[in-house]
């Protein structure tokens, strides 16, 4: 499966809206006691998004001159698996639901 950029910026920018739009996501990704799934996945959300702006912090240093490209390229590189992962569970997570959807009732 292809992620052009395009697709990529914007699911970037709907997990950054999901993770800055409440406190309650930033709550849970502080490590909340009941360690419900809910709060186990707005953490990894939260993680997600860390990592992908850490990437395009170090890049954005790079191109003024300012960071090391060792860095640079790994940050990225961690910022496209991450985003790959996301991408994957999210596949994961639509087949699951057109599965329960076309079981008979």
């Amino acid at each position: 499966m292809a992620i052009t950029p395009a697709v990529g910026a914007a699911a970037y920018q709907a997990a950054a809206s999901l993770s800055s739009g409440s406190t309650a996501a930033a709550g849970a990704a502080s490590g909340a006691a009941d360690g419900s799934f809910a709060n186990v996945l707005s953490g990894a959300l939260h993680s997600a998004v860390q990592t992908i702006q850490s990437g395009e912090q170090l890049a954005a240093k790079q191109v003024a001159g300012q960071a090391d490209i060792v860095d640079v390229v790994n940050a990225v590189n961690s910022a496209e698996l991450t985003l790959d992962t996301v991408v994957a569970v999210r596949d994961k997570v639509i087949s699951a639901y057109q599965s329960i959807m076309q079981m008979p009732i």
